[in-house]
């Protein structure tokens, strides 16, 4: 019988302007394909936490608590990207456990109070101060490690790849693939798997 699939980056309606699912709704849907667990990984908050481990609980389904954080390039305090497209990249953290989840929730603290232009973010100091009990996955094409393959610096990828492994450990860390039909994420996908063989992590 075939592993059974656990959706690991989902947007509910607590993404405003890109996730629409409500959070009974999506516990409905789970259970009917027969998921045993899902994630919830809204954009920079964790404002649906809540509501996700209880309608879960109720269904049966394990929750698992993410958010899809917004890393700066840089420091997390810098202000001198010209626009909200420069200013951060995505990266999706999963809580495997009670220390990660109480990581996530400074993270993302930290995030808003700190961190704020254009969107909350956090950096990578600050990832591996708080990193213990995570869970990370490279992330949507607006991953750090997928602009880099998508401008032509495979170098530069490596590296970042090789660098978050090494701030989360490499039981923890997994190249993340999607593909939706775009021709963006198929040209990342053939560099992640190469990758994720390479660097010894896994892929989701």
């Amino acid at each position: 019988m075939p592993d059974p699939f656990v959706h690991l980056h989902l947007h509910s309606e607590y993404s405003l302007l890109d996730g629409a699912v409500r959070i009974p709704a999506l516990m409905k849907k789970v259970k009917e394909y027969g998921m045993p667990a899902v994630a919830l990984t809204d954009h920079g908050n964790l404002f649906g936490a809540i509501e996700f481990y209880q309608e879960a609980e109720k269904v049966g389904v394990k929750p698992i608590i993410g958010v899809e954080a917004y890393v700066a390039p840089g420091s997390h305090k810098d202000r001198n990207a010209s626009s909200g497209r420069d200013a951060a990249y995505h990266l999706t953290l999963l809580a495997k456990d009670a220390a990660g989840y109480a990581n996530l929730v400074r993270l993302v603290s930290i995030a808003h109070l700190d961190g704020m232009y254009y969107k909350p973010r956090i950096d990578k100091e600050l990832l591996s101060k708080y990193g213990q009990g995570l869970i990370g996955l490279s992330g949507c094409l607006k991953g750090e490690v997928n602009q880099a393959i998508l401008a032509d610096d495979e170098t530069r990828a490596w590296d970042l790849a090789a660098a978050y492994r090494d701030i989360l450990g490499k039981e923890n860390f997994f190249m993340e693939l999607h593909d939706h039909g775009i021709e963006q994420q198929i040209r990342c996908n053939k560099h992640l798997l190469k990758m994720a063989t390479d660097l010894g992590v896994g892929i989701v």
